[in-house]
């Protein structure tokens, strides 16, 4: 049996859980509020030291950390990382973008709106984040303008990748309906067979959301 430690709300997480449901993959999901110390206890650091989420353990012991180097251990094989050397590349740069030029500003101001507190001096890097990440979605607005995927011909990890933050990039206050070869993508990653949405956060997070967009 494979045990995934994961955040819900966590698109980094929630990753994992939507490549799971396209493999239709038996596992156990260990929910792991990372928000609230639980990556941090000595018992999850012994496992992970970095003490983040998401991590998979297997029945012999083995740890992954990482949600892209886990996407592609589950997809190695699959249809959802598929080509030759080159083509895989590809996607694997596109997964590098996500990790370094779209989730430190996206997920990072959508964590601020949502779970620091409304007084929080964070709330002074959102400008900033909203720029870097209105940047990030103009260069995957440019792709998506000629592709109709991230992964190559198909749908597959990167577009699974780059979707977990995507999606619920307007908690963090960008528009995403000023991209709409983004906004179109995002309607055909909802469409692919074995789609998993990510479940609703939770209510004190959607209030303090709520709250920013003030």
């Amino acid at each position: 049996m494979l045990t995934v430690y994961g955040y819900s709300p966590s698109g980094n997480c929630h990753k994992l859980r939507m490549l799971l449901g396209h493999l239709n993959r038996e596992h156990r999901w260990i929910e792991t509020d990372s928000a609230h110390g639980a990556t941090r206890t000595p018992e999850y650091l012994a496992k992970n030291p970095n003490g983040r989420v998401p991590m998979i353990e297997l029945d012999d012991g083995r740890i992954m950390v990482e949600s892209n180097a886990i996407l592609c251990w589950f997809a190695e094989g699959t249809q959802f990382f598929a080509g030759d050397a080159w083509q895989r590349a590809q996607a694997l740069s596109w997964m590098f973008f996500e990790q370094y030029s779209h989730e430190p500003y996206i997920a990072v101001a959508r964590f601020i709106c949502g779970w620091a507190p409304i007084d929080s001096p964070r709330r002074a890097d959102l400008p900033k984040l909203r720029e870097r990440g209105d940047q990030a979605l103009a260069v995957m607005e440019k792709h998506l303008a000629a592709n109709a995927w991230f992964s190559g011909a198909d749908y597959g990890i990167t577009d699974i990748a780059l979707f977990a933050y995507t999606h619920c990039a307007g908690d963090g206050g960008f528009d995403l309906a000023k991209y709409m070869a983004v906004s179109a993508w995002l309607d055909r990653v909802r469409a692919v067979p074995g789609f998993v949405p990510m479940p609703p956060i939770a209510a004190e997070n959607a209030a303090l959301i709520a709250q920013s967009r003030i």
